[in-house]
C-alpha cells in the first residue's frame, strides 16, 4: 500500500495540537504514515517543547543546528522521507476536522500533484495588529475551489500540498530563494512547463499562526524581492496581477515614473497598512513599487 510521509518544518512555534491530531488521522491513510518534523533552528524553548512529540507513535523529531530557510528545510525533509507520498505543511496550520487525511487518501490516483487549499477564521483576530495578515489571507489566499481549479499551477502554497517524492526531488524548492516566498511560485512554473497534472480539493488546513502587519510587510518585501529573481533568472513564467501591472508600466515606458511616485508614496502607504483598517489596494501599491525598484531598468 502507498506510504506517505507527513513533512512538516518548524520553526519558533509549539505543534503539539497539530501533530497529535495528525496521529489521531494517520488510519484513515490507506498505508504506513510517518510524520517527520524538522526544526529549522528555533528557540531552546520551542525545542524544548516540540521534543517530546518523538514519543508519539509515527513521529520522527530533528533538530537543524542553524536556520537554513524554507526552501532547504522542506528538500531536507523530502530527501529523508521513507514513503513515495510526501504531505507538506506549515507548523502554522491545524486540521479543519477529523477527516482531513481520509480525503487525500480518498483522492489517491486522481492527480499526481493534490492541494487542499488554506482557509482562515471566519472573524477577525482580538489582535489588532494581526488584522492585515487575516484580511489578506481572507482575500487573497483561501481562494474557491473552482478559482483555484481554473489556474490550478498559480499561487500553489506549498503549506497543504500532497505530491510524490519522485516529483518533489526532480523539483527541488530553489535554496537561492532567501527568507519568505515565492519557492513555491517557481515550484508551479515548474510543473506546468512539465505538464504535470495538478487537482485542487476542498480539503484546506486553517492557518492559525497569524502575524502582526510589521512582520507581515518584512516578510512581503522579502518576497518580492524573491519574484523579481525568479523573474529575472526565468523570464516570463508569472501571471499575477502584480507582475502584469509592472510589465504594463515598462511596456508603455512609464515604470520609472511610478517608481519614484511609490517610492514617495511609501511611507504613508507602510502607516496605512499597520493602521486598524488596511485597505489591501494600499499593499499592491506598495508591492508594486517594490517589484519595480528590484526588476532592472
Amino acid at each position: 500500500m502507498p506510504g506517505l510521509s507527513v513533512l512538516i518544518p518548524v520553526y519558533n512555534r509549539p505543534v503539539a495540537e497539530l501533530i497529535t491530531a495528525l496521529v489521531a488521522q494517520a488510519p484513515q491513510w490507506p498505508g504506513p504514515v510517518e510524520i517527520c518534523l524538522l526544526d529549522d533552528g528555533s528557540a531552546e524553548e520551542f525545542r524544548g517543547a516540540n521534543r517530546a512529540l518523538a514519543a508519539q507513535p509515527g513521529v520522527r523529531y530533528q533538530e537543524l543546528p542553524r536556520n537554513v530557510g524554507r526552501a532547504a528545510v522542506r528538500n531536507r525533509l523530502a530527501a529523508g522521507a521513507r514513503h513515495e507520498w510526501l504531505l507538506l505543511l506549515d507548523n502554522t496550520g491545524q486540521l479543519p476536522d477529523g477527516q482531513f487525511l481520509a480525503r487525500y487518501a480518498a483522492a489517491l490516483g486522481r492527480a499526481p500533484v493534490l492541494a487542499g487549499g488554506v482557509c482562515y477564521a471566519p472573524g477577525p483576530p482580538a489582535d489588532p495588529a494581526q488584522y492585515l495578515r487575516w484580511h489578506y489571507g481572507r482575500r487573497r489566499e483561501a481562494r474557491p475551489l473552482a478559482q483555484r481549479q481554473a489556474a490550478p499551477y498559480d499561487q500553489l502554497l506549498v503549506n497543504n500540498l500532497l505530491l510524490s517524492k519522485e516529483l518533489l526531488l526532480r523539483f527541488p524548492l530553489d535554496e537561492s530563494l532567501r527568507g519568505y516566498g515565492h519557492e513555491d511560485t517557481k515550484l508551479g512554473w515548474q510543473l506546468a512547463a512539465a505538464a504535470v497534472p495538478v487537482l485542487h480539493l476542498e480539503n484546506p488546513v486553517w492557518h492559525a499562526g497569524l502575524e502582526t502587519a510589521a512582520a507581515f510587510l518584512a516578510k512581503s518585501e522579502q518576497g518580492v524581492r524573491n519574484l523579481a529573481q525568479l523573474l529575472g533568472e526565468s523570464g516570463p513564467g508569472a501571471d499575477s496581477r502584480l507582475v502584469r501591472a509592472a510589465r504594463r508600466l515598462r511596456r508603455a515606458g512609464l515604470a520609472p515614473a511610478a517608481r519614484g511616485l511609490l517610492a514617495a508614496a511609501a511611507p504613508a502607504l507602510c502607516r496605512h497598512l499597520l493602521g486598524p483598517r488596511p485597505a489591501l489596494a494600499a499593499l499592491d501599491a506598495l508591492k508594486l513599487g517594490w517589484l519595480l525598484a528590484a526588476l532592472p531598468a
